[in-house]
């Protein structure tokens, strides 16, 4: 059932678009396995096999320590109402921070959003789809507010504050280089 393809092709960048939620993972040999579900506007196909990921702030930083040791990184989508299927974006991962030189050209691909943290890109090695035809239907109702409301509350200097005391090592004492970024 599975169907492994080279690049993204219209019909799974259209299918892409339709989402509400993905999950992001990452690892290194040494660490633990990190999934998380990510929603909000912050995902972009930029090309057949380059997609970007605007990161938020969070509780922690997994995914730009693990990406900064090892690379490797997948995203996942599923269809939660229409045709099933599960979608996995395997590739290299590369964190780009605001003092980055192509910072300002794919910062603007999204919508301005406190709390921003980095730009994970991600080039793609596979991509892969299979059924989903376990997975249940889902209604969407609204995306949450919270996040933007607390980052917007705590401010930059607050959020460059909460990086230092929450951000800076992963769960593991991988460093994060979060610091380094700005």
């Amino acid at each position: 059932m599975a169907k492994q393809y080279d690049h993204i092709n219209q019909r799974i960048q259209k299918f892409i678009a339709a989402q509400k939620i993905f999950f992001v993972a990452t690892a290194t040999d040494q660490s633990r396995i990190n999934l998380s579900p990510k929603g909000m506007d912050s995902f972009r196909v930029i090309d057949k096999n380059k997609v970007l990921w605007l990161n938020l702030t969070g509780s922690g930083n997994e995914t730009a320590a693990h990406i900064s040791t090892d690379g490797r990184i997948t995203i996942m989508f599923c269809a939660f109402e229409g045709a099933p299927m599960i979608l996995r974006l395997y590739g290299k991962g590369k964190v780009i921070n605001p003092n980055d030189e192509q910072w300002s050209s794919v910062v603007e691909l999204f919508p301005k959003q406190a709390g921003t943290r980095q730009i994970i890109e991600i080039d793609i090695e596979m991509v892969q789809t299979s059924c989903g035809m376990s997975i249940p239907y889902f209604d969407f109702k609204e995306e949450r507010l919270q996040l933007d409301d607390w980052a917007q509350n705590k401010g930059e200097e607050g959020i460059k504050e909460y990086w230092k005391e929450k951000n800076e090592l992963s769960i593991d004492g991988i460093p994060t280089k979060i610091q380094e970024g700005y």
